[in-house]
């Protein structure tokens, strides 16, 4: 199983798919687009508090973070 995790002002919302199902893969890849397009940082986990961010779906992932941008004022 790989994990979306899609953090927000209201904590954090964990999507689960299996990679080798193609609609389950297809739905991850939307939600990644989704996302990007208005504006989350997405990023693979790389080691304990460590992450890289991407620019593209990338189907071998295990985990992928989603954090929204910073608003200052």
């Amino acid at each position: 199983m790989a994990t979306q995790i899609v953090m927000d002002q209201t904590g954090d919302t964990r999507h689960e798919f299996d990679p080798e199902n193609a609609e389950a893969l297809a739905r991850a890849e939307q939600r990644f687009r989704e996302l990007t397009g208005i504006g989350f940082t997405a990023a693979l986990r790389t080691g304990p508090g460590e992450v890289t961010r991407i620019r593209s779906f990338d189907p071998t992932a295990k985990e992928t973070l989603f954090y929204p941008r910073l608003v200052g004022g």
